[in-house]
């Protein structure tokens, strides 16, 4: 990730306010394993609303982010809900995942990934969870181009079902679903969308 880059996503997170609000993703919260125990990876996980809500749900979680400012605001929601997650300020392309480590790994809207970089991602994702453990993650589909209510306009950056079929097809496919919803997640995720999720589990 670039400095530049790095530094846009700090100016996005400066602010009083939580970007994306401080509820969980809702597509996470239906669809997250029970029971509710082991290790948890929170990929991108920014101000932290994912992580902490698994945290209260008994989740030992690991919130990734390479936003320092974030990951602040991340620690201020946990202290606030009473929980604790454990920060990990890193690039989510360059970190290091630890193999076969976690028995949920989220991935929720982090669309800035290059083809490339998100290849090696969903990679690195898929090495770090423990067999039988579950991968949950959800972005717009091309359609958003349409809506303009959030995520990127780069339509590469964009998930199709095929893409991640392509990607995670080798796990079982638990629920692939692409739908258009109301989102209302702070001003960052606001009205009509359309999106996909997708939950699977290692073999």
């Amino acid at each position: 990730m670039s400095d530049a880059e790095q530094r846009r996503w700090n100016s996005r997170f400066d602010t009083d306010d939580y970007v994306f609000g401080e509820a969980p993703n809702a597509f996470l919260r239906t669809h997250a394993p029970v029971p509710n125990r082991g290790r948890a990876l929170c990929v991108a996980d920014g101000e932290g609303r994912n992580g902490v809500w698994l945290a209260e749900q008994g989740w030992q979680v690991v919130s990734l982010d390479f936003s320092a400012v974030a990951q602040r605001k991340a620690e201020g929601l946990a202290i606030r809900r009473g929980v604790s997650i454990e920060l990990v300020h890193a690039d989510v392309h360059a970190w290091q995942y630890p193999v076969a480590a976690y028995d949920l790994v989220v991935d929720i809207f982090s669309q800035f990934s290059s083809p490339d970089q998100r290849a090696r991602k969903w990679a690195a994702m898929k090495t770090a969870l423990r067999p039988g453990g579950h991968l949950v993650v959800q972005g717009y589909t091309p359609e958003q181009l349409r809506h303009r209510t959030g995520g990127p306009t780069d339509p590469a950056q964009l998930y199709t079902r095929e893409m991640l079929l392509s990607a995670f097809g080798d796990f079982e496919i638990l629920h692939l679903v692409a739908d258009e919803v109301i989102l209302d997640e702070g001003p960052g995720h606001s009205g009509p969308s359309a999106v996909i999720g997708l939950v699977a589990r290692k073999g």
